[in-house]
């Protein structure tokens, strides 16, 4: 691969990874509401993530689940319910009582499971990645998947890092919520709806 196509393909990924969407707003919910450690967790999560999509479209498996109506359905639909899943986690933190002074805290372990799941399970990150992925490649070169695979490296990296600065300053504001008398309980349930409305949109997800 040339230099100047790495950098252009990194240039792409960082903008991508910068706008809205369910991977960086989660990542902002879970630094507000747990702190930017678990931010941070989260991010690695769900950036490891990345390399299970990066692999399966290298391999060919993508192309498999896009051609598949019934496995497409059944990944979405399993993301889905494990993000109604943690809706309604969220919103069992905000009836707790310690919500009024700090937020309740979860294990890294979990948190690193549950990015790397809300990863894995989304169909359309697979579908993102079998289509972005061949455009920065060297086609007829006989290495297009040690390519993928390189890219799929680089693009999990610079998410790790932008997530995990997202993570420090949403960590930081979270804190000065949590300060504030009932704060904490309004932003878990603000959490709750996010995790409910992203859920929603994969379970309606079309092709």
């Amino acid at each position: 691969m040339e230099l100047s196509l790495v950098l252009s393909f990194l240039a792409v990924s960082i903008l991508l990874t910068l706008a809205p969407g369910p991977d960086i707003l989660f990542v902002i919910a879970q630094s507000m509401s747990n702190g930017r450690k678990a931010g941070i967790m989260t991010a690695l999560g769900l950036a490891n993530g990345v390399i299970v999509h990066t692999l399966a479209a290298a391999l060919g498996i993508t192309a498999v689940l896009y051609n598949s109506a019934f496995a497409f359905q059944l990944m979405k639909y399993a993301g889905a319910i494990y993000l109604l899943y943690l809706a309604y986690q969220a919103v069992r933190e905000g009836g707790s009582p310690m919500t009024s002074a700090e937020p309740v805290r979860q294990s890294s372990l979990k948190l690193y499971r549950t990015g790397v799941l809300m990863n894995i399970l989304n169909p359309k990150v697979s579908l993102f990645f079998l289509a972005f992925l061949p455009q920065f490649i060297t086609p007829g070169s006989g290495h297009e998947p040690a390519q993928m695979m390189i890219l799929g490296v680089i693009f999990m990296l610079q998410a790790l890092l932008v997530f995990s600065i997202v993570a420090v300053f949403a960590g930081l504001f979270g804190q000065k919520l949590f300060g504030l008398p009932q704060i904490g309980k309004y932003v878990n349930y603000g959490k709750a709806l996010l995790y409910a409305a992203i859920g929603i949109r994969l379970a309606l997800a079309e092709k």
